[in-house]
């Protein structure tokens, strides 16, 4: 092999660079690597925050549930600071509100100020449960369009290495090569960015549901102890 041969092969890349591949790509293609990169960056401080967030959200609750059925002093919860500051002591908060509402009318109605007290605590649990998912819809957006940001990189890409082999006249694999591995580099990113969105809406969601779900079971208790409690008046 001759010297000229060994030193092409030395300079040339042994493997993939990230780097390299979007520094040569077209403005086109690069712009839709940089939204697909900051996608995927959203799209994990997403999944790092909801992770966080919705393990405080279950240990507040568990602990302020714990407390108030060891008490079940519903005079002293509209005083209590502790129950503004987690979902289920807001939840109990709009059910006493209506409460005591409903009973101060001069003659209440009882079957009545139940159901006003009931659907004043699902509301509360969907509110809830629809601020917790907030965020999450940008997982299902990038999950579902991502891939197709990527392919329209990828096939941009390939009409500009036709464009080069037009204009250079040379169909040669050297040619054409760099310029489809920069395209095929965009729908790499865009499935970088698919993937773990679907996986964390799919997931986040089951979650959000089950504590939504764990909520109004913690309602439907609180509608029973208030429900007695306008028996005894």
């Amino acid at each position: 092999m001759s010297d000229l041969a060994m030193l092409a092969l030395a300079v040339e890349p042994q493997r993939l660079d990230p780097v390299e591949l979007f520094l040569d790509a077209d403005i086109v293609v690069q712009s839709v690597m940089g939204g697909l990169l900051l996608a995927t960056i959203w799209v994990w401080a997403i999944i790092v925050g909801f992770s966080l967030r919705m393990g405080r959200v279950r240990r507040a609750c568990a602990a302020f549930e714990r407390q108030f059925w060891k008490v079940g002093n519903l005079a002293k919860l509209r005083e209590d600071e502790h129950a503004q500051r987690t979902a289920s002591g807001r939840v109990a908060l709009a059910g006493i509100e209506e409460w005591q509402r409903s009973v101060s009318v001069p003659g209440f109605d009882l079957d009545g100020a139940r159901q006003r007290v009931g659907a004043a605590l699902d509301s509360a649990v969907a509110e809830e449960a629809e601020t917790l998912s907030t965020r999450l819809n940008f997982l299902a957006t990038t999950g579902a369009i991502a891939p197709f940001v990527g392919l329209f990189g990828t096939v941009w890409g390939i009409m500009n290495s036709f464009f080069q082999i037009g204009q250079q006249q040379n169909s040669s694999l050297a040619v054409v090569a760099p310029g489809i591995s920069e395209a095929l580099f965009a729908t790499a990113l865009g499935l970088f960015a698919a993937i773990p969105a679907v996986i964390a809406y799919n997931r986040f969601s089951n979650s959000v549901n089950q504590f939504e779900a764990r909520l109004q079971r913690f309602a439907d208790r609180f509608h029973a102890l208030v429900s007695s409690r306008l028996e005894q008046r």
